[in-house]
């Protein structure tokens, strides 16, 4: 078995997996700051629970867009497994290219997504992926990265009108029985989650527009892909676990497994 890690803004998503299988998964604080005994100790209790010894594990491949917990999640996982901690970023030896202007600017999750699109998909792909951020990458059928589209996240709308409005509660973000609120809460609810399905469909056409591809598979991934997505007219596929495979298949090839 080996452990994946993706370091997002605002969650980090660690995955157990069996060759290409996530077997469990775990969703972490980004925001909280640890050590790596710290750390070392949360993981090997979230693993223990799995019935799984930390250093009995093959590898770990770790994919992040913020650098501070990187290096300390690369220490912990350096010391508390035998095998290899691989990390992914825009010069990782992987089957894919990226086609764009500053191509080591290109974000780890974007990276992986790629690798995961032309492995699992072989066909060209949109792949939105909801997070902190809603990200939209252009991958080709034959595993190359074309760029994108940088969003703000479906959370975004929710934290700014909490913070900057006196009166507007927070509110939980889950999809409306109707477009029309009646109460203060559920015309916010309303406002931010159409906001967000409308702006995921009327990217992704100008998107197919653009490039050409009209029968581009669009993929939803991410933290919000299984509540945004259903409701999403050019949504295809919800796969909210994209990223987690693209880091596993990672991990083959920079372990020669694959």
């Amino acid at each position: 078995m080996q452990l994946v890690a993706d370091v997002g803004n605002t969650e980090t998503v660690v995955g157990l997996m069996e060759g290409r299988r996530l077997i469990s998964h775990w969703r972490l604080s980004t925001t909280v700051p640890r050590t790596v005994d710290e750390y070392a100790h949360l993981l090997a209790a979230l693993l223990r629970e799995r019935g799984v010894v930390p250093a009995g594990l093959e590898w770990a491949v770790l994919g992040s867009v913020v650098p501070l917990v990187t290096d300390v999640l690369r220490t912990t996982l350096g010391r508390v497994l035998e095998g290899p901690v691989h990390t992914v970023g825009p010069q990782s030896p992987l089957p894919i290219r990226l086609d764009v202007e500053e191509p080591l600017t290109v974000g780890a999750d974007r990276i992986v997504n790629t690798l995961a699109a032309r492995e699992m998909y072989g066909r060209d792909t949109i792949a939105v992926d909801l997070g902190t951020a809603t990200t939209f990458d252009l991958i080709t059928a034959d595993g190359v990265f074309m760029g994108g589209v940088i969003a703000p996240g479906v959370s975004v709308g929710l934290e700014w009108l909490a913070r900057r409005t006196a009166k507007l509660p927070r509110v939980e973000l889950r999809p409306p029985d109707l477009c029309i609120g009646r109460r203060t809460e559920t015309c916010i609810q309303s406002g931010i989650f159409y906001s967000a399905v409308d702006a995921v469909d009327g990217l992704v056409r100008r998107i197919r527009v653009e490039w050409g591809r009209d029968d581009a598979l669009v993929v939803a991934t991410g933290g919000y892909a299984t509540v945004v997505g259903p409701h999403c007219a050019t949504v295809e596929l919800i796969e909210p676990f994209l990223t987690l495979y693209g880091l596993a298949i990672a991990g083959q090839y920079l372990s020669g497994k694959d």
